[in-house]
């Protein structure tokens, strides 16, 4: 085969490849109508408002935010999980369509499952909360004569690592355990730490700065090789005007 065939042969075949990517392109462009895409055309983000409070009672409020604080307790690398506004992330979400488990099939009938398969009832998140917090302080009035909220640091200590560990029996719904509501919380915890702001936690992207994660930037690739070595920039959230 002479050189210029095969020249002309690749240049059919490349050709012949780029037929997809061109039906792809003209497809995109009769379905979004135009070009270039812009951020959250679709469905965007709705920022949480940081003031009050949208589901926790008073009472529920205090227990919550010393829980958060004992899971995640200040220190030199970054503010406990209070004031890092974990306690509002979660007010948020058992606010909204999480709290309803909107997005889930909690229909009978009910019947028991794997460890691994999570929570079989039909109580929502949001009741869950509400049962536990109760299950919570009726079990530290009837040990402590007081509240969660007003244990020493020491005893809620002994309360978490108890209902974690099995110690602690919770008087809670059957199908629902006191290891589950600690694994649920301390999980609604670790994303109020270290998710987006807009969602009501990671007061001023404590986490992200603690951690070195760029946040919401469009583009870092220039970074990526250089391991150990900490980025550069503070981190933008979603809604942070990157510079």
């Amino acid at each position: 085969m002479s050189e210029q065939r095969a020249l002309s042969r690749r240049r059919l075949l490349a050709s012949v490849a780029a037929l997809p990517i061109l039906a792809a392109t003209a497809d995109g462009r009769s379905i979004s109508g135009h070009l270039p895409w812009s951020p959250f055309a679709g469905e965007p983000p709705k920022p949480v408002s940081p003031l009050g409070w949208y589901f926790f009672t008073p009472g529920e409020i205090a227990a919550v935010e010393a829980i958060v604080n004992r899971l995640i307790p200040a220190d030199s690398l970054s503010p406990g999980g209070k004031d890092c506004g974990c306690a509002v992330y979660i007010d948020r979400q058992l606010a909204g369509d999480f709290g309803q488990a909107q997005r889930l099939y909690n229909k009978g009938p009910f019947m028991p499952g794997l460890a691994t398969q999570g929570y079989q009832g039909d109580l929502t998140p949001a009741g869950r909360y509400r049962l536990g917090l109760r299950a919570l302080n009726d079990y530290t009035m009837a040990t402590y004569k007081r509240g969660f909220a007003q244990l020493a640091p020491a005893q809620q200590d002994a309360v978490l690592a108890g209902m974690d560990g099995g110690k602690i029996a919770l008087k809670l719904k059957p199908g629902f355990s006191t290891k589950e509501f600690f694994e649920m919380m301390l999980q609604n915890t670790m994303e109020g730490f270290f998710a987006d702001p807009l969602y009501g936690g990671n007061r001023n992207m404590a986490s992200w700065k603690m951690i070195g994660f760029p946040g919401a930037r469009y583009d870092y690739r220039d970074h990526i090789d250089k391991h150990n070595v900490p980025y550069p920039r503070p981190p933008v959230s979603i809604y942070s005007a990157e510079g």
